[in-house]
């Protein structure tokens, strides 16, 4: 009996757990674009998050990348990972932001039977209610392209599936913080505080025309 309620409640405290975990998309700025996807593999692994999505491109900036990163978990748990990623020495800024905070895309590609676009009416109408463009037009296929966010892809994934859908892929997604300024001013105020960068005040240099001897 004793053992059973020890596992009830750790059920039940698993499940709660499940419930207080959301989706968060984590954007990461960037100059090593290799060195950090590895160091983020390995920090992800350690604490046993899954990557929903990521995303890796250019940013506003030359030679800055961007990682879009979404995770499913928990408020504490998304907290002590953006602490632990902007302790990475190449990570200019991470921002962690709800779904609410962000405008956010995904593209998808469907390839689905031409004869069955020709046959039945109801599929040309399903791929203009999602908004699908025609990408490449076949006689055995008919590639269609739709932008918009997981649940309305997926939609129509099962919408084409009675409709011999041959083949589906979605990319990452890409993101953009509402309230977000980007990432200029940061690496800005970063080169102003650079010591590097400082002029070097040496009481020798106002001597050149002089030989020191030993």
């Amino acid at each position: 009996k004793g053992n059973f309620l020890i596992k009830k409640t750790f059920e039940i405290k698993k499940i709660q757990k499940q419930k207080m975990k959301q989706e968060y998309t984590l954007t990461i700025y960037t100059e090593n674009q290799l060195g950090l996807m590895n160091k983020i593999a390995i920090m992800f692994s350690r604490r046993k998050i899954n990557l929903e999505s990521l995303n890796t491109s250019p940013s506003e900036i030359v030679k800055i990348y961007r990682f879009t990163i979404v995770v499913r978990e928990t408020k504490t748990v998304v907290k002590n990972l953006v602490f632990q990623i902007e302790k990475i020495i190449d990570v200019i800024k991470c921002h962690c932001n709800t779904n609410d905070e962000i405008i956010w895309q995904q593209m998808a590609l469907y390839k689905v039977p031409t004869a069955s676009i020709m046959r039945e009416l109801k599929v040309e109408q399903l791929l203009r209610q999602y908004g699908a463009k025609a990408m490449e037009i076949r006689e055995d296929y008919t590639v269609f392209e739709a932008i918009g966010q997981d649940e309305e892809i997926n939609k129509l994934v099962s919408e084409l599936d009675s409709y011999g859908l041959i083949e589906f892929v979605k990319s990452s997604r890409i993101a953009i913080i509402k309230s977000s300024e980007g990432i200029q001013r940061k690496v800005l105020d970063m080169e102003k505080n650079d010591p590097s960068k400082k002029p070097i005040n040496n009481e020798f240099l106002s001597h050149k025309s002089m030989i020191f001897e030993i």
